[in-house]
């Protein structure tokens, strides 16, 4: 996949718990983990609004293009 989510990092810096982000954005710990594990195919604008509000960040903090062998 081309983009990457960087929850973990920004969970790391902010030192918040995966429940802790969990509980304030109203998504259960299962999408969270999809998310920070790469296996999420959409991410809805609504919710990316509510992961940079819980973490105090930009959507660039989270997202990161990088291509794929078949883009190069």
């Amino acid at each position: 996949m081309a983009i990457i989510i960087n929850i973990d990092v920004m969970l790391a810096k902010r030192k918040m718990s995966v429940t802790e982000l969990s509980e304030k954005v109203g998504i259960t710990m299962a999408n969270i983990s999809i998310l920070k594990n790469g296996k999420a195919k959409a991410i809805k604008v609504d919710t990316l609004n509510k992961i940079c509000r819980a973490l105090d960040c930009q959507p660039g903090d989270i997202l990161e293009y990088v291509p794929s062998d078949d883009e190069i």
